[in-house]
């Protein structure tokens, strides 16, 4: 099975362009992984309840999260990514992961 992995606007690739080359050939790493297993250990997509995912990168001892969210069945579309400095996922990243999805299917359904 494969999946179709797409950014929303700009904003993954805003924090995509951000990163060290390092960084960037881990994202590219785990979302090749994404794309071509059946079942994607929790190691790289977690689920966080209410349909949102996180896509989980660690490069050394830095970790990144970038949101993301499943559109019919197989369509993974990426949100926005940050880098994690605490256990817990920052609530205000939250947020704004569920704005950007609404913002999604708003403009999917005037499409």
């Amino acid at each position: 099975m494969k999946r179709e992995v797409v950014p929303f606007r700009d904003y993954y690739w805003q924090f995509y362009e951000a990163q060290t080359e390092k960084v960037r050939e881990k994202i590219d790493y785990v979302l090749q992984i994404i794309r071509s297993v059946d079942r994607v250990p929790e190691k790289f997509l977690k689920h966080l309840g209410d349909g949102l995912y996180e896509v989980r990168i660690k490069q050394g001892s830095n970790i990144y999260r970038i949101f993301s969210f499943f559109d019919d069945g197989s369509l993974v579309i990426l949100l926005h990514g940050f880098q994690k400095k605490s256990q817990k996922t920052p609530k205000k990243e939250l947020e704004r992961a569920k704005t950007l999805r609404a913002a999604y299917y708003e403009e999917k359904g005037t499409s």
